[in-house]
């Protein structure tokens, strides 16, 4: 199956997504290189483009993502899977903690690690949004309320 993302599944996704990067919360309006649609599980693995394995990356967590579909725990050296957008609730795997998004569970901290969301120089940046009042924003708080 092509990589090619069909431009109404685009719109779709990022839509649903509220314009924010689905792992760190950051919105495209407030990132340099803006938000790219990913797929969750990679083609590489056998993931097809579909609105249900298609989520919105803000393009610094979709490098660090690549085709990765998860990780070793540190804690266990087990392999985990990462964090899936399109089952799991953000809530339920991760804490924002002032700029730094703190892991709750074994998914949730893979995927802080590997997608490197609290890198310093990522904490610096929603540190800066945070000054100015643009982090976390409206859409970003409903994505980490549990009464969603």
């Amino acid at each position: 199956m092509s990589g090619h993302v069909p431009q109404h599944l685009r719109h779709l996704v990022s839509k649903r997504a509220q314009g924010l990067c689905e792992y760190c919360l950051i919105h495209e309006d407030d990132t340099f290189f803006g938000c790219e649609v990913e797929h969750v599980i990679s083609q590489k693995h056998g993931g097809s483009t579909v609105e249900h394995n298609l989520a919105l990356a803000c393009a610094t967590c979709n490098r660090h993502k690549g085709s990765d579909i998860g990780s070793l725990t540190l804690a266990t050296g087990e392999f985990c899977r990462l964090f899936n957008a399109r089952v799991d609730r953000w809530w339920d795997h991760f804490a924002l903690e002032g700029a730094t998004i703190r892991p709750l569970t074994d998914i949730g901290d893979v995927t802080v690690r590997l997608l490197q969301v609290n890198h310093v120089d990522r904490i610096l940046e929603r540190e800066a949004l945070v000054a100015v009042g643009r982090f976390p924003s409206d859409a970003a708080r409903s994505m980490m309320s549990r009464s969603n």
